[in-house]
């Protein structure tokens, strides 16, 4: 019988890692000069962080303070431009209005002036008429009708005429209305040596007598109407009033010139 030798492996030895840790507070004479090096260096990088950080954020206030008094000072100025510009358009507008009330006043009060300078014109005129009618009832009218007579058969220079009067006045036209007519043709026939037979008649037709508006006198008309002369004395009186229109404005409203 063989014997056979049984071999055991031995296991591996055990190695055993002890960590110590060593704390400074247990050997601070050791660790002491490293660790003091080191809490400085973080004291002053932490210092220098704290110190950028708060120049940083001071530089940020300054700014935001510069922007915002910046931004307030553009505001302001804005606001004060658009209170101005609002003012003076105000303003402006109240000026438009004051010129327009006072041109309005001014337009008023002329024409209210004019009105009652027409007014005295007119009552002067009327005035003025009221004694042509003093005159149609003088003494002297029947001579002034013939002569009113002449004068216009002399201006409307026709052959056929018809003669227009007052009512009243029918008699005193009968009666100087050859005379007229005489004294036009001895007239024509020493200025132009022609000797003319004129027709002139009184109007026959009653209704169509002047009205007493016009103050006396006597219309002509000849061939069918067509040919008037107006020889009335409000006719009279209107043109002497345009012409000395001028005058007599002078003479009342002297302001005027």
């Amino acid at each position: 019988m063989r014997c056979t030798a049984t071999t055991h492996h031995q296991p591996p030895p055990l190695v055993v890692l002890v960590v110590v840790v060593v704390s400074p507070f247990c050997y601070p004479n050791i660790l002491s000069p490293s660790i003091t090096m080191a809490s400085d260096q973080i004291r002053q990088m932490v210092n220098f962080i704290l110190q950028e950080a708060h120049e940083k954020a001071n530089e940020i206030r300054v700014k935001t303070e510069h922007d915002f008094n910046l931004e307030k000072q553009t505001l302001v100025h804005e606001a004060k431009l658009n209170v101005q510009e609002e003012f003076a358009k105000k303003e402006k507008d109240r000026e438009v209005q004051e010129r327009i009330a006072r041109s309005a006043e001014i337009g008023e009060c002329r024409v209210k002036k004019m009105k009652i300078r027409d007014d005295l014109l007119h009552t002067l005129l009327s005035e003025a008429g009221a004694k042509c009618a003093v005159v149609a009832r003088g003494q002297n009218y029947p001579q002034l009708l013939q002569k009113l007579i002449v004068q216009g058969l002399i201006k409307i220079e026709e052959d056929e005429v018809l003669v227009y009067c007052r009512g009243e006045d029918i008699k005193m036209v009968e009666k100087v209305l050859p005379d007229a007519v005489q004294e036009y043709v001895d007239i024509i026939k020493r200025e132009s040596s022609v000797t003319l037979s004129p027709k002139v008649s009184l109007n026959p037709k009653r209704n169509n007598d002047l009205n007493d508006s016009t103050y006396g006198g006597i219309m002509l008309t000849a061939d069918s109407g067509k040919i008037v002369c107006d020889n009335t004395m409000a006719s009279r009186l209107t043109l002497v009033y345009e012409e000395l229109l001028p005058s007599i404005r002078a003479i009342l409203f002297p302001d005027e010139q």
